[in-house]
């Protein structure tokens, strides 16, 4: 069933879903799928962490119950194996727990909720526009590498 979430122009990443119950994995998979995001659900905190030892991913999402952990300790985990990836907490209990990015050492905690869709979809958006751009430093040609008429440089010493 389509989501009713207006697409956001945004860059297409590589999203993990670490989510116990496979029917809400399958949905929120298919929400930021249908943004143009790239997304892979799994269910077990070991299965997240095998599949990161192979690829790489742009944006992790976890629930707060997780199987044999809690998503705070499994944050702690993803933050050694995942470096600089932007993390997002998922819970029914947030008013309840207290749960917030200080205490959890998430980027953003999002709490379940009829609103759920749009505030997954704009936060993994919001983070990976907030995140800093790696840009590759080429070495910019000289002008004779690039204009077969442009004259070589003039020597200007007396020594070579």
């Amino acid at each position: 069933m389509p989501s009713r979430v207006k697409p956001l122009r945004a860059v297409p990443a590589k999203v993990l879903l670490v989510d116990g119950h496979r029917a809400g994995a399958r949905a929120r998979c298919s929400v930021l799928e249908e943004q143009g995001h790239h997304a892979t659900g799994v269910h077990t905190p070991d299965e997240a962490l095998s599949l990161l030892q192979a690829e790489s991913f742009d944006v992790i999402i976890t629930e707060y119950k997780l199987s044999g952990t809690t998503g705070p300790e499994f944050i702690l985990t993803l933050r050694e194996v995942a470096k600089g990836v932007p993390i997002i907490l998922l819970s029914g209990f947030v008013d309840a727990l207290g749960l917030n990015e200080r205490s959890t050492g998430a980027d953003l905690v999002l709490m379940k909720c009829a609103a759920e869709t749009s505030q997954l979809t704009h936060a993994v958006s919001r983070l990976l526009r907030s995140r800093p751009k790696v840009r590759r430093i080429r070495k910019k040609p000289a002008a004779s590498d690039t204009d077969p008429g442009a004259k070589a440089p003039r020597k200007t010493g007396t020594h070579e």
